[in-house]
């Protein structure tokens, strides 16, 4: 090496390390200022929901700014662009407007509110910042859909479009520019309107509470009973992943996160016992999207339902878990049933390749995947303190909000319980001395508040303002540390897309009721379903899914709930209302795994190095008795335990609804997967699909009364005549190739 040559690479080299400096000064800003706004946001919500000490506007507003801080100093502009320097800095010159934008808000709110919609230059171009802001924003946290509605409704409620648009789509008087502004940002219609007060004051505290379950060890616990109950069984590892992700995900109802959780367990073990990359995918995430159906939490779904339903008398929390049980038990059935015949028919060509490669090489030893032992799984104890921490919250959750707390209380001393538990057991990776320590702190700290804290009444009130004084003590001892930060920074990485979402909703919400979309829509659709209650509901669902793509589940029910919900809102349909605001539920949810935007898929192909697409159709079709549920419960709502006016139902009702959807279920399941007790032929699998549409669809002839209903009748004939067939008949064609079917 020359000597010219060494000093240009130590130039070079010095360069480097000059610009590597204050790159990196720059991401350690960004990830301490992050990781502060996690726990202050974790905090101030904690506090607030339970206690309202500011005004609604200014307290969403805080939120709403928490959340797009965030965004901007986490989620880059485009992830191959994160570490482009100039990019940096508009993201942080776009979380500095976002605060301003927002802050106006706190400041000048009183005076918005009394300028009867006649506003500033100054709040009108607060107002255009904040809108861009918050459009941007949910682009990087949720993808394109949301924000191209949002861009959609803004454009289709100006005066210069809405009235010169076609009958059949809704032609309105329109807003001009700054009566748009004020109707999306300056007033808590829009942006700081139900969509995030619903978030705030419901769905965020889930996200706090089960990122604090996951740090007891409840998530481990929940798999390794999974793997107690079905390890060793057929598919046992898939099973593992049906039961473990329907547990988890009513607690988190976010399936990209259940998902990814679950799925990093799950997914390679299915691989390992012959599942192709993309079935493990499929399964994982179809069972992940249905976590937020599960009762009693639903992903936080049913508080939702609380507060939007619209019902004399006022629907209750114990109604809608009950309505919500046996529909969620029918489509896990159906994921299961589909695992287990999978599984069996990948275990029986096994088999048959073995005595093929046997007859073979009769001296050589097998190598086939199927002879290889799988080390065995760790076993949950059943009786065990991260079983407590699952069970006992949930439990006290269920008990709390049934004798009358309010559901942020209710998941606030549930949170206690967990916490509690976290620092009793001894599998808390904190010594002995630390963790009784942060007991007395809480006792002392519980005290403190009861005397000096504002708005106590009560002791329950002093444990709420406890919690969040603990949380941020721990935050001080090195011990503490790693756990309390993993778990500020979990809710973080949960809440953001929540916020940024709803926020975005919003502007959808605050412009529905201003343009002809709110009454349109309806009045389009009820006249098609009181003609054809099916077709209406078909277009419901066409409709729920396309709104659906690409949004959490949370937001997705609101959005779903504003637009569509009023449709059932007619008697003339006579549709239960709460079995109505479940069709439109399960349709937000299952856009989680409905190609081409299946974000549930998405997350579970990277986990298995599978195709995207691939994995997407095979989510769909693990999950598609998810599709045909809801219609089975409208048109027969002893499914929701609720007779057709919507009271209670005969209880011979209930078990033929049952039956009959069982049926369904387990025909559906074996002709998906090409088995029954062997091997099924072309012919057996027709039948079978026919026994499940028969069994499945809605709309049929009664034979005995009302109940006893011929396409049921029919469905279960031809279940038993090819199961029966199938037992006795087992293919004979041992040595012969088998086809995969699935």
């Amino acid at each position: 090496m020359t000597r010219d040559t060494a000093i240009d690479q130590g130039a070079n080299a010095n360069q480097s390390s000059q610009h590597a400096e204050p790159q990196g000064l720059l991401q350690k800003t960004r990830r301490r200022l992050s990781f502060g706004i996690a726990v202050a946001l974790s905090l101030f919500v904690l506090v607030e929901v339970n206690f309202s000490l500011l005004t609604p506007l200014k307290e969403l507003s805080l939120f709403v700014t928490a959340g797009l801080v965030l965004c901007f100093l986490q989620v880059p502009i485009h992830p191959g662009w994160k570490d482009v320097r100039w990019l940096q800095i508009v993201d942080a010159v776009l979380a500095a407007l976002a605060v301003g934008c927002c802050g106006y808000l706190i400041v000048q709110g009183a005076e918005l509110g009394q300028r009867a919609a006649v506003y500033t230059a100054a709040d009108q171009w607060v107002g255009a910042i904040g809108l861009v802001l918050v459009i941007e924003a949910a682009r990087r946290a949720v993808g394109w859909s949301l924000p191209i509605l949002a861009f959609i409704f803004i454009i289709y409620a100006h005066q210069s479009v809405s009235q010169t648009l076609p009958e059949w789509l809704f032609p309105h008087r329109g807003q001009d520019w700054e009566a748009l502004i004020g109707q999306t940002y300056l007033r808590t219609e829009g942006v700081f309107g139900t969509a995030v007060g619903v978030m705030f004051r419901y769905v965020f505290l889930f996200v706090l509470f089960g990122a604090f379950l996951q740090a007891s060890g409840a998530t481990g616990y929940i798999i390794g009973l999974a793997v107690r109950l079905f390890g060793k069984r057929a598919g046992g590892p898939a099973k593992v992943s049906v039961i473990a992700s329907g547990l988890m995900g009513s607690l988190s109802g976010s399936a990209v996160a259940n998902a990814a959780t679950t799925g990093t367990f799950t997914i390679p073990l299915m691989r390992s016992i012959g599942f192709k990359p993309h079935i493990a995918a499929g399964v994982e995430a179809a069972a992940s999207s249905g976590g937020a159906l599960v009762p009693p939490v639903m992903g936080a779904g049913a508080y939702m339902m609380l507060e939007i339903i619209n019902r004399d008398p006022a629907v209750t929390y114990l109604e809608i878990c009950q309505a919500a049980f046996i529909p969620a038990c029918l489509y896990y059935l159906s994921i299961f049933m589909l695992v287990h015949f999978y599984a069996r028919k990948i275990d029986v060509e096994s088999d048959r390749a073995s005595a093929r490669l046997a007859e073979t090489h009769s001296d050589e030893p097998s190598s086939t995947a199927a002879a290889v032992e799988l080390a065995p799984a760790p076993a949950a104890a059943l009786l065990s303190l991260e079983g407590l921490a699952f069970f006992g919250s949930l439990g006290g959750l269920m008990g709390f909000l049934l004798v009358g707390f309010s559901p942020f209380r209710a998941v606030t001393y549930a949170l206690a319980i967990v916490i509690g538990v976290v620092l009793i057991n001894p599998a808390t990776p904190v010594n002995r001395r630390e963790r009784y320590l942060a007991l007395v702190v809480w006792a002392l700290l519980t005290l403190l508040a009861w005397y000096i804290a504002p708005a106590v009444s009560q002791w329950g009130d002093a444990l709420v303002w406890s919690i969040a004084g603990l949380l941020l003590a721990g935050l001080f001892s090195p011990s503490w540390w790693g756990l309390l930060s993993n778990s500020f920074r979990t809710t973080a990485q949960g809440g953001l897309p929540l916020i940024v979402a709803a926020a975005c909703v919003g502007i959808v919400i605050g412009l529905v009721s201003r343009t002809g979309v709110g009454t349109g829509v309806p009045q389009a659709i009820i006249p098609l379903a009181g003609n054809n209650l099916f077709l209406g509901l078909v277009a419901i669902m066409f409709c729920s899914l396309v709104l659906g793509m690409g949004l959490p589940s949370a937001v997705s029910y609101l959005l779903l709930a504003t637009i569509i919900g009023p449709v059932f809102a007619d008697p003339s349909l006579g549709v239960p209302i709460l079995a109505a605001h479940l069709f439109i539920f399960y349709f937000g949810m299952m856009a989680m795994v409905t190609p081409p935007v299946a974000l549930a898929a998405y997350a579970t192909a990277s986990i298995a190095h599978a195709s995207v697409m691939q994995s997407g159709i095979a989510a769909f079709r693990f999950s598609l008795v998810g599709f045909t549920l809801p219609f089975m419960f409208v048109y027969r709502p002893a499914l929701c335990l609720m007779g057709n006016d919507g009271g209670s139902p005969l209880a011979m009702d209930v078990v033929i609804a049952v039956l009959a959807a069982v049926i369904g279920v387990v025909a559906l399941s074996s002709a998906m997967a090409g088995f029954l007790f062997h091997r099924l032929g072309i012919v057996s699998r027709i039948l079978l699909y026919v026994a499940a549409s028969c069994a499945l669809f809605p709309d049929q002839f009664g034979i005995v009364g009302d109940r006893i209903q011929l396409f049921d009748v029919i469905g279960a004939a031809l279940l038993l005549s090819v199961g029966i067939w199938n037992w006795k008949h087992p293919p004979r064609d041992i040595g012969s190739p088998v086809s995969h079917a699935t």
